[in-house]
């Protein structure tokens, strides 16, 4: 037993990816630099100085500073650390921390999100004043002072969609550089149609101009835009969430000294120092020392593993007690770690050429109305021989079929369905996701920290006697051994209190002893106290030359675990449970929940090929797990949930965050599925009917662009109403 709690490490779930920053932050560090954040910096004599003070640095080959970003670059020898920089530029009275690209990343989404939101103001102030214009004109202002009003309209409206609507005309000059259309492209046209109509009317001092109508496609598509990022999940790849667990430095063995050395300068066969605390940098062979290494983020093993002389250890996993020296068998490309985020890339690669509703509608969409409005372009030049008529009747077309409902079809229900299945504590993090647990038949269970809580619990408390508790509860008070923990809290809720034990040490990958009235007294290992071992997991206790005492635990289902997997299974879906933990644990747990598949001591390489087997025989998988050794599954299956509490790669590669404990809530995330995904159908048939109506109209010249407009934005509304009803 030892002393250090299972460490995980602390970064937020709803982290995103900008490629621009990535590609920024990662070709400064392929060249070996070090970046440093300065919050403080302000001018041009803080450069001066920063710069100054790290180029004297021993090591620092240069160093530069780039006052926008507050960011300093430093190039340096292998063993300048980052602290010793940020201790130099405290001395000069600057605050520094250390950079990464996840942090440059996180910051450039914020920036998108907030870009998009300031872009939907700013069209819904300009479109509310240009309206308020547009009545005095309808309500009967001619000649000079309609004239005035529209050439206000215009000087409100082009600045305004020159702003606002840059996403649509970007997109659509990317797709048809590129010789492709995409939804952008009519909607850009529209948008310019309706300007350039409108504008032409001005100036020909004409009854109507349509600045309104632009405005408003313009409002109602970035709704759609803004709601669409709201939904989808903001996350990086889950692939570069397992990479970021990669250590950057170790210590090497260098004759006896360890020096720090960066990962990419470590060769096979180097002797590695791990420190109690740290994770291991490489794929290894433990040569001296003991300890326990917690790998349960690997294999899903509930309890740390007794580590000594011999042992092999993976990239990723936590020493937890004593120092370790390695021997490094496999480092970089070829390491565990590395090798597992190949295969979430492919599975994340494979899950992603996944085709939603919109996507479909939206290849059937685009070229429809270019032709539509081209053909009544031409038809209505060669009829009227007017090339004013046949432009309105064209902007009236493009405008009265854009894409407003289809583009609020999805997102609008993803909104709804989103916040009803929040407030059960689920987050969708997909905007595809609900579509696809609507098709789930099939759902993978993990066990460790998904189906149990990943604690373990004191079983029978009340078999063991006051004294043996009582001096348990001394020597495992001062470990964060998860067996310790649980037996110290079960022992306070009983009321007892610790025995007075002295001269508490702790022996590494064994457990912790003491004095008690002058006689030795152990808590740990079975084989330490001489015990014999228990089949299911235990911790001995021996006072004296008295017969060891075996405390028995237990891993706590769940809240709703019983009742998820009974209503699922009353569903029709087939239930399995795939798990790293011993086959005996696995058994017992499927038993009592009534699993009738279920596999044990499941390598990542496992889950993943039974996940893609199910997938290949035509069966549509929620996976829901937690671990390091479930994000490759988590990422292969149809749809994913992954619990708040599980490691950050796990919860970036699910598609679901479940937030409560309770996992009760997934069984209703199914049949909320099911229901948006009729909303969802149900709108596009509302859009649907709704062209098949209202493009005869305009082709045949009975609706105006305004009109056009306001008909556009009806439906826009029938479509967000009829997705409300999720709430």
């Amino acid at each position: 037993m030892t002393m250090v709690e299972h460490a995980r490490p602390a970064a937020c779930p709803a982290c995103s990816v900008s490629g621009l920053a990535e590609d920024v932050a990662q070709a400064d560090l392929d060249k070996g630099q070090i970046l440093l954040s300065l919050p403080t910096i302000h001018c041009a004599a803080c450069i001066s100085a920063v710069e100054r003070g790290l180029s004297g640095v021993p090591g620092v080959k240069s160093a530069r500073v780039n006052l926008t970003l507050k960011r300093a670059s430093i190039e340096a020898a292998a063993n300048v650390t980052t602290e010793q920089l940020i201790d130099v530029l405290d001395g000069l009275g600057y605050e520094a921390h250390e950079l990464d690209a996840g942090l440059l990343s996180t910051t450039a989404s914020e920036k998108a999100g907030r870009d998009l939101l300031l872009r939907l103001a700013v069209s819904g102030f300009a479109m509310m004043n240009v309206m308020l214009l547009s009545v005095s004109v309808w309500s009967g202002a001619v000649d000079a002072t309609r004239d005035l009003f529209h050439w206000i309209s215009a000087a409100i409206t082009l600045p305004t969609i020159a702003f606002s609507a840059q996403p649509f005309f970007k997109n659509a000059w990317t797709a048809l550089s590129k010789g492709r259309l995409n939804m952008d492209v009519p909607i850009s046209l529209a948008i310019g149609l309706a300007v350039v109509t409108s504008l032409w009317e001005t100036m020909l001092s004409g009854e109507h101009a349509y600045f309104d109508a632009a405005l408003a496609l313009t409002f109602f598509l970035l709704t759609g835009r803004y709601l669409d990022y709201r939904t989808r999940s903001i996350a990086r790849s889950a692939a570069e969430e397992l990479a970021a667990l990669e250590v950057p430095r170790a210590f090497k063995l260098v004759d006896g000294e360890p020096i720090e050395t960066p990962i990419a300068e470590l060769t096979v066969g180097d002797h590695i120092l791990v420190k109690p605390g740290g994770r291991m940098p490489v794929d290894g062979e433990i040569i001296e020392g003991q300890s326990e290494i917690d790998r349960s983020l690997l294999t899903g093993e509930t309890l740390p593993v007794f580590a000594e002389q011999g042992l092999q250890v993976s990239t990723g996993e936590i020493n937890l007690t004593g120092p370790l020296i390695i021997r490094a068998t496999a480092v970089g490309k070829e390491s565990s770690l590395y090798r597992m985020a190949e295969l979430v890339a492919v599975a994340e690669s494979g899950r992603n050429r996944y085709t939603s509703l919109a996507d479909g509608a939206a290849k059937l969409y685009a070229p429809g109305v270019h032709i539509l409005s081209a053909l009544s372009f031409v038809g209505w030049y060669l009829y009227s021989g007017d090339m004013r008529t046949a432009l309105n009747i064209a902007a009236a077309v493009l405008i009265i079929t854009c894409p407003c409902a289809l583009g609020l079809a999805v997102p609008a229900v993803t909104t709804a369905a989103s916040g009803r299945l929040f407030k059960k504590g689920m987050l969708i993090k997909d905007s595809t996701a609900l579509e696809r647990m609507a098709e789930v038949d099939t759902v993978v269970f993990d066990k460790t920290g998904t189906l149990t809580s990943g604690f373990p619990v004191l079983q029978d408390i009340g078999t063991y006697g006051d004294q043996d508790l009582s001096v348990a509860m001394a020597l495992a008070s001062g470990s964060s051994h998860p067996l310790a923990k649980s037996l110290v809290e079960a022992s306070k809720q009983s009321g007892l209190t610790p025995a007075s034990v002295e001269d508490l040490r702790e022996v590494p990958g064994y457990g912790t002893e003491g004095l008690l009235n002058g006689q030795r007294v152990r808590l740990g290992r079975a084989v330490w106290v001489g015990a014999k071992a228990l089949p299911t997991t235990a911790t001995y206790l021996q006072i004296g030359d008295a017969a060891p005492v075996a405390f028995r635990f237990v891993d706590a289902l769940r809240p709703g675990a019983a009742e998820t997997v009974a209503s699922l299974k009353a569903a029709g879906k087939e239930v399995i449970l795939l798990s790293g933990d011993t086959a005996p644990a696995v058994e017992a747990l499927a038993t009592q929940l009534g699993i009738d598949q279920w596999a044990a001591e499941a390598l990542p390489e496992d889950k993943v090929n039974r996940v893609q087997n199910l997938s290949s025989n035509g069966k549509h998988v929620l996976m829901v797990g937690d671990g390091l050794n479930d994000t490759a599954a988590l990422a292969a299956a149809h749809v994913s949930i992954s619990p708040a509490t599980a490691l950050d790669a796990a919860r970036v590669a699910a598609d679901i965050v479940l937030l409560g404990n309770d996992l009760e809530p997934i069984a209703e995330a199914v049949e909320t599925a099911k229901s948006a995904t009729r909303r969802i159908r149900e709108n596009f048939q509302i859009a649907t009917v709704y062209n098949v109506i209202a493009v005869p109209i305009a082709i045949i010249g009975l609706a105006t662009p305004l009109v056009a407009a306001l008909a556009m934005s009806a439906s826009s509304i029938t479509v967000s109403l009829n997705a409300l009803r999720l709430r």
